[in-house]
């Protein structure tokens, strides 16, 4: 079920809507209103970093002993 972002036509309020089905009626939870334009989501990853290192890499490996944590 996916999530989607509305923008109420009535009072321009934001909200957010569990989907089941295209067919089901979205109304604004502020005012009631049932016209409300979908706007485009931004999304997040897990993947637990940026793509670049701030960190200097010397190649020794993944782990702490590899010389990359300058423990030795």
């Amino acid at each position: 079920m996916p999530i989607y972002e509305y923008l109420c036509d009535t009072c321009d309020t934001r909200f957010e809507k569990i989907v089941i089905n295209k067919q089901q009626e979205i109304a604004c939870p502020k005012c009631a209103g049932e016209k409300a334009t979908i706007q485009l989501s931004v999304f997040a990853t897990a993947n637990g970093g940026s793509a670049k290192s701030s960190a200097p890499s010397s190649g020794g490996g993944g782990s702490c002993c590899g010389g990359g944590c300058g423990c030795h």
